[in-house]
């Protein structure tokens, strides 16, 4: 957005964090692409592209400029009210982020995400928004990459809050941040859906992960893991069954037991949490943009590291093109591969998948305005998404049960509609061509097959035996 200090913002963590010289080249978020000062140039921009919808975030401590309510900004509220009708006005669907990194420093002061109490004052702030903006909003999102705000944040540190704990701090974040998404969503539920009829959901980041050597089970295995880790670590408890994935449980303990010492802490849930955290999402965000080659890890340490705890190692295949990003690899399969996962082991055919984020960035000092690389990443992926949207654009005259071992049948109206549409057009067919070369037998025709379109629509209301007699 920029604007970062303008008509009474606080301080983000991240705005903190730039301007400490912890981003890289020592940039910071101070103007951005400042989409502050830009909206309707930027809703304007979105018209020419033809958009139909819009995902942006709301930065909380451009609302609450100390992460808490009694100190609301008007301000920041009109910001937001401006832009979410000026989208609106331009037939554009507002989709909102409550939180895509953007924490206020006083909160981080408090511990950030690493404190529990963080769970009551996310929710305060999405309660706020959602009364706010509710009545035009129609699509939320909790959180963007919570795996990013975990891992990189508190495991790596190369985000804010810069913390390197990989064995422990990532861990008690997500737990937070899990059971602030669930608390939001059952907010919404409770409160708001019956007069506002939105959807509430989380966006969760992911690579594809493909055994190395698709024959050994130890690789096969590693990427199991590998999934787990990433994905899993968030996907289960929200999609599941209100936990982390056993996989990820046994790993971790099994590591703690090999080193004698506690390498890596994963926080658990009580029964009662379970039952809350579980189905807390009204479709699935999936943000993706390569795929690694996995096998089972080379060197066993008992460094508290990512790879080191989940027992795999990361490769890539040399045939996959590079891109200007160092982690991002060409390999649209694996979206494919991925869609086809999430929507077997996680949403099925009940909730929608939505990808949410996507792409790779221009070339550094190159061209950025004839961008042919990144067109062709973009039709590629997008390619691999279609051929997964077989079964999620239903055609064909009887609805098919994809949740039935036996893919049960019924009938549509459409079904009823052509089979008397079949039956008149046969009993009337050799009229229709029995002096085709005449000129006087083309309003004929059309007069006639006029009126067997008719009566197919007044026949469509009937059984096809009702028809025949």
């Amino acid at each position: 957005e920029g604007g970062w200090a303008e008509d009474g913002k606080g301080e983000s963590f991240w705005d903190w964090f730039g301007q400490h010289g912890h981003v890289h080249m020592n940039r910071t978020a101070n103007v951005a692409c400042d989409s502050y000062h830009k909206i309707d140039y930027d809703v304007y921009l979105l018209r020419g592209l033809q958009s139909k919808l819009y995902k942006f975030s709301i930065s909380w401590p451009r609302i609450f400029p100390t992460g808490i309510r009694n100190s609301f900004s008007p301000q920041g509220v009109n910001y937001y009210n401006k832009l979410i009708n000026s989208l609106l006005d331009s037939n554009i669907e507002p989709m909102v982020t409550l939180f895509h990194w953007d924490l206020p420093q006083t909160l981080q002061h408090l511990g950030g995400w690493q404190n529990e109490s963080i769970i009551d004052t996310f929710a305060d702030y999405a309660d706020f928004c959602f009364a706010t903006f509710g009545d035009l909003v129609k699509f939320w999102i909790t959180f963007h990459e919570p795996w990013v705000i975990s891992y990189a944040g508190c495991g790596t540190g190369q985000h804010p809050p810069g913390i390197t704990g990989p064995g422990v701090a990532s861990y008690k974040v997500a737990h937070s941040v899990i059971k602030a998404h669930a608390k939001a969503w059952h907010l919404y539920d409770d409160r708001y859906r019956s007069q506002q009829h939105g959807k509430v959901g989380v966006v969760l980041n992911s690579d594809w992960a493909e055994p190395k050597t698709p024959t050994s089970s130890e690789d096969v295995k590693a990427a199991e893991r590998y999934m787990h880790f990433m994905l899993g670590w968030f996907v289960h408890p929200i999609f599941v069954n209100g936990d982390y994935p056993d996989f990820l449980k046994s790993q971790i303990q099994q590591k703690n037991q090999q080193c004698s010492i506690s390498v890596a802490i994963l926080p658990s849930f009580s029964e009662e949490e379970k039952s809350i955290v579980k189905g807390t999402a009204d479709f699935f965000g999936l943000s993706h943009y390569t795929s690694r080659l996995i096998s089972t890890a080379v060197n066993d340490t008992c460094i508290p590291a990512y790879e080191s705890v989940g027992n795999f190692s990361q490769h890539v295949d040399p045939s996959w093109l590079q891109t200007t990003s160092s982690g991002i690899r060409v390999v649209p399969w694996g979206l494919r591969r991925l869609l086809k996962f999430v929507s077997q082991e996680y949403t099925g055919t009940r909730i929608p998948i939505y990808i949410a984020g996507n792409g790779v960035p221009t070339e550094d000092g190159g061209d950025v305005i004839n961008d042919m690389k990144r067109m062709d990443y973009f039709r590629l992926y997008i390619n691999e998404a279609l051929k997964d949207m077989q079964y999620f654009q239903l055609f064909g005259l009887h609805h098919v049960n994809f949740e039935d071992g036996n893919r049960q049948r019924t009938p549509k109206e459409s079904a009823y509609f052509f089979s008397s549409l079949s039956h008149l057009l046969y009993a009337h067919l050799p009229f229709l061509f029995i002096y085709p070369s005449f000129p006087f037998v083309m309003p004929c025709w059309l007069m006639l097959l006029g009126w067997i379109l008719s009566q197919a629509r007044i026949a469509s209301n009937y059984h096809p035996l009702m028809i025949l007699n």
